[in-house]
């Protein structure tokens, strides 16, 4: 199966937090670049009122992929809970790990950069017998992306979300950073210089890291 020759997994420390924007943003910068980018979402749920505005088509209207390549049409769930309850909802069987796995296709020739996004938080339920984070163990990534909030909380979110994604090197994005808070300065400070983290807060930073 083809790979891409950068793979990201996306993961977010909450649910709402932004790591489709971001991911869509990035995509974007990266193409203008004239890097080749596919982005792949295993799994998504999603109230009705969503349609024609969910991850996938977000995602794919940036990578300029279809929504259905993004993520399989058998595995939109059009229920606002965790996948493999929203599957449950609709009456269908909750998805298990190894299927999203096997279900991962990459274009060929293989684009430069691959994303992968999760769903919610890092251990939310993503499958009927894995969350995010047994999702990104068993894709083994090039890096992780983790997308946080700059506010009141973060370092306890970042740090908390960090040990949990341990291993593959990890790029923290505070979403929605406004640099004349005094609280989002000093967050960044901190996981920056006291936690030893790479922490970026603007999408063109970002992009840069990951196009090398």
């Amino acid at each position: 199966m083809t790979r891409p020759a950068t793979l990201i997994a996306v993961a977010g420390v909450a649910t709402e937090i932004g790591k489709t924007w971001v991911t869509a943003q990035v995509i974007r910068n990266l193409r203008g670049r004239g890097l080749s980018v596919s982005a792949r979402k295993p799994v998504q749920s999603f109230g009705p009122a969503d349609l024609g505005a969910t991850d996938a088509e977000v995602l794919g209207a940036a990578s300029g992929e279809e929504p259905q390549a993004v993520c399989p049409a058998h595995r939109w769930y059009p229920v606002p809970l965790a996948p493999p309850m929203a599957a449950s909802a609709v009456g269908e069987a909750p998805p298990r790990l190894a299927d999203l796995l096997a279900e991962l296709r990459w274009p060929s020739p293989a684009p430069d950069v691959g994303f992968v996004e999760t769903v919610g938080g890092v251990r939310s339920p993503l499958a009927d017998d894995g969350d995010c984070c047994d999702l990104l163990r068993a894709l083994d990534p090039d890096g992780v992306l983790l997308v946080a909030g700059a506010g009141l909380g973060a370092i306890n979110e970042v740090r908390l979300a960090a040990d949990a994604l341990a291993g593959p090197p990890l790029v923290v994005l505070l979403n929605r950073y406004l640099p004349h808070d005094d609280v989002h300065r000093r967050n960044l400070a901190w996981l920056r210089e006291r936690d030893g983290l790479v922490a970026e807060t603007r999408i063109a930073d970002l992009a840069d890291r990951i196009a090398g």
